[in-house]
């Protein structure tokens, strides 16, 4: 499939082809749903604890006498069904993490880069970059290309000078290829790729 390229101020720069076993994939949801889990779970602290009656810091001295008192038989305060005992089964510290093979996540992000495509959500542009390194100029320059909530994905390396001006910019992410994911690709309207993005995507899943 073909796409037009263009510059930053807003004027054409040519075509590209972008290729159908990258970009023109019949979607499938499902995968696409699967990887956002694992790539929001992967991220999950874990750390979530509560004491347990091992833990809390109560007296261990039984109540009262075991008999006698005409009621029910306890041990020590740090009992659960006690105001300041220990939780019942509470959460420990643990890896949310869940498996997903590699060839399965490389194919979900293909079926990411191929919604954006279909529904027309994808600009290529030929360069990021920004010769006075200013967030106003280059927020100007996104207005006129209706950038306004984007995912900008550029070669192996940023232009330090681009990524500074654009970091500021509400709305707007900045990625080298190697850090594109299917959850930022989500969670960005639009979805800006660079020529050389292009090139290293298709040299990826050659």
């Amino acid at each position: 499939m073909k796409a037009e390229v263009t510059s930053l101020e807003s004027g054409k720069a040519g075509d590209i082809e972008l290729a159908d076993d990258i970009f023109g994939l019949e979607v499938r949801s499902d995968l696409i749903h699967r990887m956002v889990r694992y790539q929001t779970l992967k991220r999950m602290a874990g750390t979530h604890h509560a004491q347990d009656r091992s833990e809390v810091a109560v007296t261990g001295k039984k109540m009262y006498k075991q008999k006698g008192t005409g009621g029910a038989r306890h041990g020590d305060k740090s009992a659960p069904q006690f105001r300041g005992g220990g939780k019942a089964f509470g959460p420990k510290p643990r890896s949310h993490a869940i498996d997903m093979p590699k060839k399965v996540r490389a194919l979900a992000l293909r079926h990411a880069l191929s919604s954006k495509a279909k529904a027309g959500e994808i600009v290529v542009i030929d360069k990021a970059t920004s010769s006075e390194g200013k967030t106003a100029a280059l927020k100007a320059q996104f207005a006129k290309l209706s950038l306004v909530n984007a995912l900008i994905i550029d070669g192996a390396e940023l232009e330090p000078t681009f990524a500074r001006a654009a970091r500021n910019i509400p709305n707007i992410d900045v990625l080298p290829v190697q850090g594109i994911n299917v959850y930022d690709i989500l969670r960005r309207k639009k979805l800006v790729l660079t020529r050389a993005a292009v090139a290293a995507l298709e040299a990826r899943f050659k």
